[in-house]
Order: structure tokens, then sequence, then C-alpha cells
């Protein structure tokens, strides 16, 4: 999110309170401060083992065949190819002095939608669970990463991950991948999780607002608030972002800003996000969480300089096996 959280710092507090000098202290804490606590930080688990989960949901495990013809993944400096995607890192950077942005920008040629996939920190699934992007993507043998949604910081939305469903609490706008290719901008409050499952969605994603439709800036996202509840989750302003466009079936574009870093990275507003995605060839863009939590990962190497100095923990990735 680009509003500065301070979870990490209840969580420290939290836990110099309670031991001290190796003995228990008991909290004395107000009704809002338990809930407070409860609700953003003590994690709680609602799928422990979400490879298992994801496997036993599928209908049928599809054998392997060996192909003598397959050619091994290359992997040379900021390009990767494998015979199921292909992708290729640049570095841009635009103005100079206090109005310098710097970001980074994922080209991504897809073999099927599906190749694109989702990871939980920890293999878990539920709120509050945490863990850096480079961790999540080196537990499921990724080779490129970038934050998703952090779903875990709420308990609404719709969330569908690698053809999966984990929610259905339809509450914003969301972005969705069909497994055909196609992808969509949609209203949750308007829909089910069951049903677009049932129309073929790999993935969903639920943080926004989309930034660029048929191909246009859309009108009024510096206006845009996500979520109103604890820290008032405001995505206005110069801030680092995270974004992901679709420039055609199976052809898509993650782009992370750097920020808060004068005469580095300012960072941009939503709509200089929507005019980089547009510029690039997306004609449908959706924004991610960002501020702190924007990071690209590749090859074992964290890509962009995040604005808190090193990564900050998340609940999710978007990432493309190794």
């Amino acid at each position: 999110m680009t509003a500065p959280r301070t979870l990490a710092d209840m969580k420290k507090r939290l836990k110099q309170g309670l031991i001290v000098g190796g003995l228990v202290v008991v909290l004395t804490a107000t009704g809002g401060t338990v809930w407070a606590l409860d609700r953003f930080v003590f994690p709680h688990v609602v799928v422990d083992d979400v490879a298992a989960y994801e496997a036993a949901q599928s209908e049928t495990s599809t054998a392997a065949t060996d192909d003598d013809t397959a050619t091994e993944p290359v992997v040379t400096d900021t390009t990767y190819t494998s015979d199921d995607a292909s992708l290729e890192i640049t570095t841009r950077t635009q103005g100079t002095g206090a109005d310098t942005v710097t970001y980074y920008v994922a080209d991504i040629t897809l073999s099927d939608a599906t190749v694109l996939r989702s990871a939980f920190a920890n293999n878990q699934f539920g709120e509050n669970i945490t863990d850096v992007v480079s961790s999540i993507a080196e537990d499921n043998g990724a080779v490129f990463a970038v934050n998703g949604d952090y779903y875990g910081f709420r308990d609404s939305g719709i969330v569908i991950r690698n053809g999966v469903v984990y929610r259905d609490q339809g509450a914003r706008e969301g972005l969705v991948f069909f497994e055909d290719g196609t992808v969509e901008v949609y209203d949750e409050t308007e829909t089910t999780a069951a049903e677009l499952l049932a129309a073929g969605a790999w993935n969903t994603l639920s943080f926004g607002p989309a930034v660029a439709e048929d191909g246009a800036v859309v009108d009024g996202i510096d206006d845009v608030e996500i979520d109103t509840n604890f820290g008032n989750h405001s995505i206005q302003g110069e801030q680092p972002r995270t974004a992901i466009g679709v420039i055609d079936e199976n052809h898509i574009v993650i782009v992370v800003v750097d920020g808060r870093d004068t005469g580095y990275s300012r960072g941009v507003t939503m709509t200089e996000l929507a005019d980089i995605m547009v510029s690039l060839g997306a004609t449908t863009a959706y924004n991610l969480d960002g501020g702190g939590s924007s990071e690209m990962w590749f090859d074992g190497e964290v890509v962009n300089q995040p604005s808190n100095g090193g990564e900050r923990a998340t609940s999710d990735i978007l990432y493309l096996a190794g």
C-alpha cells in the first residue's frame, strides 16, 4: 500500500511487551487495541498448506511427457527464455533532478495464461501472513517475481489463485486473468468466485484501481481510495508503484516504479503510472500494492530499490517458475 504502515512496529512492540527479562508480562489493552492487534497483526491461517490444497482441487493430474527437443531455460542478464515464457527487463528514467522517475519494465510473453502463477507467503492462506518477495519466490522455484495485491492485509475481495478459490467477499474493482488468455477489469460486487471459476478464471487480483482501459487512461484515478479502514489507505500522490498491464493475449507488461528518493526517483501519481502503461502498449492496466511493497525480483536478485531501504514483507507474489 502506498500509505505508511506501522504493523512491523506494532509487532516489535508487542513482542517486547510480552517477554521482558525472560518473564511473561500480561498486556493491559483497551478493546480497540485488542481488536486492532487481532485484525492487523496476529496471523490467521485459513489454509495451512496451499500447495497441497491446490493439488487437491485439481480434477486430474497430467502426466509429464519427455521431449528430447525441449530447450533448457536460458538466463542472461535481464532476459529469460524457456518453452513457457520469454522475459525482458529494462530500466527506464525520465525527468531530471528532483523530478527524476526511475522504473523497471518486465515485458513478458507466455505460452499460455497459466504460466503466470501466484504464491502465498509461507505456503499458507489467511490474514497477516507475510514474508519478503525473495523468500516466497525462492520457495516456489521462481525465476521472476513481483509483489501482488497484499490480499492478507484485508478480509475482503475475491481471491482466486492458480485456478483455486480462496475467498469470495466482493468489495472493489478487481482484475481477472482467464485461462484462455483474456483479461478483464470487473466489479467484484456483481459476481461471485464460483461464477468466475466456471468462466475459466485462473488468477484474480483485488487492489486497483484499473488505470487504463481500451488503451486510454482512466479518468479520476488520482482521487481513488482503495480502503478506508485502519490507516485509511490512500493511494494518492507521488508514490512507488507496481502495475500489471495487458498488451495482447498472453503478452503482459509489469512495471515497478521506485519512489521517495529525491534525485533517483520521486515516484509517480496514478495518472502518471497510467501514462507509462499506455506508452508501453497496455490496453488494460491495473494498480497493485505499492509503497514499500513495490518490488521486482529476478534470478536471485532484487532488481529495483524498494523505498524501505530493503525488502518489505508482503502476503503474496506473482511469478514465473524457473
